[in-house]
């Protein structure tokens, strides 16, 4: 993490004049005194429904360093050193931004609609078969939390892969911008954030945005199966000197895969390149694969050798909720996916419990997807099409949008095979009746569902909230 006096930090960032004991040290940041450990430097953040300045004090008393104050905020603490500043927010990017201006470390940044957080998992994992590496915990992806995950890297780390989330345009700009990558990977253009941004292609340029900070020489790995992006791509003026590398399912990229193999709970491809090895991800889905591709491809350019980079996958942990397979105290496959959703997730999340090799039945879980706009119920129903049902056998969704999808279903599916519930407590309670042994099912739907209560009651028993 990182360790500087107060003045250094004051040549870092915008501030007033340096504190009488400007030569203490802190160590590490923090924004919030209930995770502070004493020496931390306190940056406390103003939002809408709360700000931070009231728990200076507290901070204080929890032996924070040192203080930042924004100055139009009255009531700075006292007993501890105070270094004043326009806006700690901004004072927050500037510190992160000069920081990893001073250290040797390389950057691969991971931006897309969907896949980034299991990508990340699978760069950092063949990374950190040669390097030491550090990479975005949690949903730190943000404005506020690529940053502090910045701000926690020590010294002597060799590579950092940052996760680069959005709400808006411009935000992906200001991220890369802060973290300087060498290596920008973007996973595919999906339809979240259509609420926020309207078009797939607002959302292809948001994404894009990516390179603003990459380096001129350096690499930019994206889906080559999506036209948008392809499309934006070739049109970039100014940037000759950047690289630039596809993937995807299509042969006119530059990696794709073959020999694709479905196993119970893991898959195995080969590159279409002379000799590859075989790849093996402990993860189910063709969508994976895709981002295997996109990490194996980062990895290379970074300089792992192809047997660490074959090893690291193989050892592969992804953080949780992510194609992630559980059993359900019956012995049931239960496939929790259900951390995000949109339609091309949504769809790619389908497609993996097709590929199921099972003796049992298929069940597919679908929740709501949510911030999809004024077509979001039009998006629902197409989703609804599209289910097959000589490839799943029950269709169960939850919420009042999904409520949509069950109905488009209900014509195709045997009497029985598609519901529609509206109450958790009922929807695990027929589940819980229904799974057996060798049955698989998906849970599929944006986090604000909380499929993952239901989940839980599978597991162990227990009441879904």
């Amino acid at each position: 993490m990182i360790k500087r006096t107060i003045h250094q930090l004051m040549k870092m960032i915008r501030c007033e004049a340096a504190p009488a004991d400007a030569d203490l040290q802190f160590h590490g940041v923090s924004t919030d005194t209930r995770t502070l450990s004493p020496g931390n430097l306190f940056i406390p953040l103003a939002g809408e429904r709360f700000d931070g300045h009231e728990f200076a004090a507290q901070a204080a008393a929890r032996g924070a360093a040192a203080v930042l104050w924004q100055q139009d905020r009255p009531g700075a603490p006292e007993g501890v050193p105070v270094i004043r500043v326009p806006d700690t927010l901004a004072a927050l990017q500037e510190l992160a931004a000069a920081y990893r201006r001073e250290l040797p470390v390389r950057i691969i940044g991971i931006t897309g609609s969907n896949g980034k957080t299991t990508t990340k998992d699978m760069v950092a994992a063949c990374l950190m078969t040669t390097y030491k590496v550090h990479k975005t915990q949690g949903n730190l992806n943000n404005h506020i939390g690529l940053p502090l995950t910045i701000l926690q890297m020590d010294e002597d780390t060799q590579m950092a892969v940052l996760e680069m989330g959005m709400s808006g345009s411009g935000e992906i700009a200001l991220l890369s911008k802060i973290a300087l990558p060498e290596t920008a990977i973007i996973t595919n253009i999906g339809e979240a954030h259509l609420q926020q941004l309207g078009s797939r292609e607002a959302i292809a340029r948001a994404k894009l945005e990516i390179i603003e900070g990459l380096r001129e020489d350096g690499l930019l790995i994206y889906n080559g199966d999506e036209p948008l992006l392809a499309e934006m791509v070739a049109g970039l003026e100014g940037r000759q000197a950047m690289l630039r590398f596809r993937f995807g399912a299509q042969d006119m990229n530059d990696y794709y895969p073959l020999a694709l193999i479905h196993h119970q709970d893991y898959i195995s491809f080969k590159l279409n390149v002379p000799f590859s090895p075989t790849f093996t991800i402990p993860l189910p889905g063709r969508h994976n694969v895709m981002n295997a591709l996109a990490a194996i491809a980062a990895a290379k350019f970074m300089g792992v050798a192809e047997a660490d980079i074959v090893r690291g996958l193989s050892e592969l942990r992804v953080s949780g909720m992510r194609s992630e397979v559980l059993r359900s105290r019956h012995g049931a496959t239960l496939i929790n996916d259900a951390y995000n959703a949109n339609p091309t997730a949504m769809r790619a999340a389908i497609q993996m419990l097709e590929d199921y090799h099972t003796k049992g039945r298929k069940i597919a879980v679908l929740g709501d997807m949510l911030e999809l706009g004024e077509r979001e119920a039009e998006y629902h129903r197409a989703i609804g099409a599209e289910l097959d049902p000589d490839k799943i056998d029950y269709v169960w969704t939850y919420g009042p949008l999904a409520a949509e999808l069950a109905e488009e279903a209900m014509d195709r599916f045997p009497a029985g095979r598609v519901k529609a519930f509206l109450d958790k407590e009922t929807l695990s309670g027929e589940l819980d009746a229904l799974l057996s042994e060798q049955d698989i099912c998906l849970f599929k739907a944006s986090r604000g569902m909380r499929l993952e209560e239901v989940i839980r009651r599978l597991c162990d028993g227990g009441d879904a909230e």
